[in-house]
């Protein structure tokens, strides 16, 4: 029998209770069990939802990324136009079982944006690197300057 599986004095031993008290609460059914023969097994499951522990999830690890990047020195519309690139960098390419979300501010009085970021640790390098990208190369986009048309 492997880890997952327990008896009745394992339980009692791992929550500090009596054992009679572990019996009881699988009479009352706050403890689900499954009886083989003359003796209870608690699946680890049960165990967890009795004690409010979350089960262990499937698969990989979740990893969640929060990123706030500051950009000093940027006006309305231009912390607008990088609200809009951002915002439409997260809508073309995101996956929903792992959605990204973005909240942009501007400080008008100290000429101040900050782009918060939360998701997935790819998606969000994908948008920093996109936001760096118009940062250091595109403050055309930034000064509202216009290309000029052939």
């Amino acid at each position: 029998m492997g880890n997952d599986m327990y008896s009745v004095e394992q339980v009692a031993e791992l929550l500090g209770l009596h054992v009679r008290t572990v019996r009881g609460y699988i009479r009352d059914g706050r403890l689900r069990a499954v009886r083989i023969g003359k003796q209870y097994r608690i699946a680890r499951a049960d165990l967890d939802a009795l004690t409010g522990r979350p089960a262990p999830a499937a698969g990989p690890p979740a990893v969640e990324v929060s990123s706030i990047v500051q950009v000093d020195g940027v006006d309305r519309a231009a912390a607008d136009r990088l609200a809009t690139l951002v915002l439409a960098g997260v809508n073309t390419q995101h996956d929903p079982a792992r959605p990204l979300r973005v909240q942009t501010v501007h400080d008008e009085e100290r000429h101040r944006m900050k782009i918060v970021i939360l998701g997935d640790a790819a998606a969000t390098a994908d948008l920093l690197r996109l936001v760096d990208a118009v940062l250091a190369g595109g403050n055309d986009l930034l000064i509202g300057k216009e290309t000029g048309d052939a």
